[in-house]
């Protein structure tokens, strides 16, 4: 894809941290942008805040943090592009009250989690890891005793999502039977099936796995009471958030052999750096697989979110579109060749588009077509102008009270 670039590309600087793939940079530089600097480390408060000033673009991963101070900084910033599933390294909020959309690709490692999911649903059920650890401790344990083949056993899925669905598709290439739950209502794939409530795929899974947001609702959705309602010797599967799990009632529940084991890629308490220790209740439990948070991180994955996320940034740049962005309005717009588009970030308040459209009328400018969007705290309203007359009225727009940014895009 090829942008119509409504700015200068060689004027446009652009920041990457914290090792994002080259994927990332080749799209930006294939579009014409020179002014990269991409860095395998990350930022702390104090050196972004240094930083970025300067910048247009920014592209982080989970290990940089943008601030409210940063944001206060932040006096070129058009957009932030997080090179990762999550965004809570950024407030979205200071970057909102900036005009500054915040994209990230939360499905493009969709087949990597379920594939780790489907594998260590197989070792965990075969028992490998404890014979694993045996093994490399000169302990011989060549038994069929507690390994059971994956076919005709019932994995139950917690939350249907993106990568919900894909773990029931691959459960059910291996012979499996699928259940799952979900609080909303969802389109069933393959021959899984709905089940009502927790408690009733608890007590019928041999492999529950979870795949649902973080947040107070779902904090220590699995806990003494649920782990107790499933089946003795079955296995517990979570990459989802590390609050899900109460990690204690599991170490009881595995040390009690109640449950036969359990893979875990997210923690309650994970290190910020690869430098700090991690701890768990779990180190030391043969039949636990702890993982680094690194579901999502295979080759394939980290090369479809640098070119994803790259896309969204600039096309954003280059139209104004906001589909996608986790804490702006969702603005999906047509190109706008051989137009002017004004972009108009307001505090949504009375009588602000009608602020607008004066400016046009005063200046007689016709408006070729205008989008707007609305939430209870900010408008977004970009309009597309004859091509002749749309220079000037910048400054216009932004005296306009409640304004909280213009762009033109020319």
């Amino acid at each position: 894809m090829n942008h119509q670039t409504s700015f200068p590309k060689d004027k446009i600087n652009i920041l990457l941290l914290g090792g994002i793939h080259p994927s990332a940079e080749t799209y930006f530089r294939d579009q014409g942008f020179s002014l990269i600097d991409s860095r395998r480390g990350e930022m702390t408060e104090e050196e972004l805040c240094e930083a970025i000033p300067s910048v247009h673009i920014l592209g982080i991963r989970s290990g940089t943090e943008v601030t409210a101070r940063v944001m206060e900084h932040a006096r070129k910033l058009l957009t932030v592009g997080c090179f990762c599933i999550g965004t809570n390294q950024v407030d979205l909020k200071a970057a909102r009250k900036k005009g500054v959309p915040v994209f990230n690709a939360p499905f493009a490692n969709t087949r990597s989690v379920a594939e780790l999911v489907i594998a260590e649903a197989v070792m965990l059920m075969r028992g490998i890891p404890a014979r694993n650890a045996a093994a490399h401790l000169g302990t011989w344990q060549k038994t069929a005793a507690g390994s059971f083949e994956a076919r005709g056993k019932t994995i139950g899925i917690v939350g249907y999502g993106h990568i919900g669905t894909q773990v029931g598709i691959l459960a059910e290439a291996l012979g499996m039977r699928v259940l799952f739950h979900d609080i909303e209502s969802k389109l069933t794939l393959g021959n899984a099936e709905p089940v009502k409530s927790l408690d009733a795929l608890l007590k019928a899974a041999d492999v529950v796995t979870l795949h649902v947001p973080g947040g107070s609702s779902t904090k220590h959705l699995i806990g003494q009471k649920e782990l107790a309602a499933m089946k003795k010797g079955a296995c517990l599967i979570n990459a989802s958030r590390g609050q899900v799990v109460d990690i204690a009632a599991l170490d009881r529940a595995i040390r009690s052999g109640h449950i036969a084991g359990a893979a875990l890629d997210v923690h309650p308490e994970e290190p910020v750096s690869s430098k700090l220790p991690f701890h768990s209740p779990l180190q030391g439990l043969t039949n636990v697989i702890l993982t680094p948070h690194i579901a999502g991180s295979t080759a394939e994955a980290q090369e479809r979110i640098g070119r994803d996320v790259a896309e969204k940034l600039l096309l954003f740049c280059d139209t104004g579109a906001t589909a996608g962005a986790v804490n702006f309005l969702p603005v999906s717009l047509p190109s706008h060749a051989g137009r002017h588009r004004i972009l108009h970030i307001h505090e949504n308040r009375p009588g602000v588009l009608a602020a607008v459209n004066d400016v046009f009328a005063k200046a007689s400018v016709n408006i070729a077509s205008q989008f707007l969007e609305t939430d209870a705290d900010i408008g977004y309203v970009v309009t597309d102008v004859d091509e002749k007359k749309g220079t000037g009225l910048k400054a216009e727009l932004d005296r306009i009270p409640g304004t909280i940014r213009t762009r033109v895009l020319y």
